[in-house]
């Protein structure tokens, strides 16, 4: 079992940057992808980023490539997300989740979730 929970979010305005982060206990974090999501006020819940394991492979949603950064620190057993340049369509409730394995876009296929973080972006 895998614990997880988020912290960092909060009101920014448009343009402005916040740094996500999750925290994972319990069971070993190693050899778990991890991803990132979001879901915005009436949307569905959306991939914004996913990395593997040793941090050597990342994946970004178009809509935040060139914004988001995630990274990982295996030994501090937690996981980042910096966003920068933030538009008002990234608010939303932000989770962390963890899956054995690498990494994937689908939120189905993730076995350890966090409690989510709200970012609002206001214009």
């Amino acid at each position: 079992q895998v614990q997880l929970v988020e912290s960092g979010g909060g009101l920014v305005q448009a343009g402005g940057s916040l740094r996500l982060s999750c925290a994972a206990s319990g069971r070993t974090f190693s050899g778990h992808g991890m991803g990132w999501f979001r879901q915005g006020p009436g949307k569905e819940r959306e991939v914004v980023a996913a990395i593997n394991w040793t941090g050597g492979d990342t994946y970004y949603a178009d809509s935040v490539k060139g914004r988001f950064t995630i990274s990982r620190d295996n030994a501090k057993n937690t996981l980042s997300l910096q966003m920068n340049s933030l538009k008002v369509e990234d608010t939303g409730v932000y989770y962390c989740a963890a899956k054995i394995g690498w990494w994937a876009t689908d939120w189905d296929e993730y076995d350890y979730w966090g409690q989510g973080t709200q970012v609002t972006v206001s214009s």
